[in-house]
């Protein structure tokens, strides 16, 4: 996964490199893809040793924006240990985007380990800034709160009940 994003970057690069900076505000743009990085922490504390209370998680990202409103469709990816989970989990997500600098979201996303994806989804809130650092390059900081369920991960995910809130840092290409 490592060798994935570092690839992904490489090639990111490349297309800042190759991309006019005038070419993004004249196409008016409204695609972006990108990577990030997320800090997460339980609400509450857990006394479970098998699970996790905070960690790193990593992301791939598309968005589409249509003036003030865009659609984000995430990937995310955990280590083992994240609600308990026995291997590494996946997170798909998709976000309804209100707004443009600043910006909230609200979306709906699901657990996938184990070879399985979860019946049971989580809903999230994100707030956060979309800074343009480049007509071309974008710097997104943000922080979310999710309403977790993890009943499914792990049999001693069953008897947690909380929530987690993480703080992001993507960086996106338009195009």
């Amino acid at each position: 996964m490592k060798r994935q994003l570092i690839a992904l970057l490489v090639a990111s690069l490349g297309f800042l490199w190759m991309a006019s900076p005038g070419r993004a505000q004249e196409q008016g743009m409204n695609n972006q893809l990108g990577v990030g990085v997320h800090y997460w922490t339980t609400v509450k504390n857990i006394d479970v040793n098998d699970i996790k209370k905070n960690g790193f998680s990593y992301l791939a990202m598309y968005q589409y924006h249509y003036g003030w409103v865009g659609l984000e469709g995430d990937l995310e990816w955990f280590d083992k240990g994240f609600g308990g989970a026995s291997q590494d989990m996946y997170q798909p997500q998709a976000y309804l985007i209100l707004g443009k600098i600043i910006y909230a979201a609200a979306g709906i996303g699901g657990y996938y380990t184990n070879n399985k994806l979860d019946d049971n989804p989580f809903y999230a809130f994100r707030v956060g800034l979309d800074i343009p650092l480049l007509p071309i390059l974008h710097l997104d900081i943000n922080a979310n709160y999710r309403f977790e369920n993890w009943d499914a991960l792990s049999t001693e995910g069953q008897s947690i009940n909380t929530d987690t809130v993480t703080l992001g840092a993507a960086v996106r290409l338009a195009f």
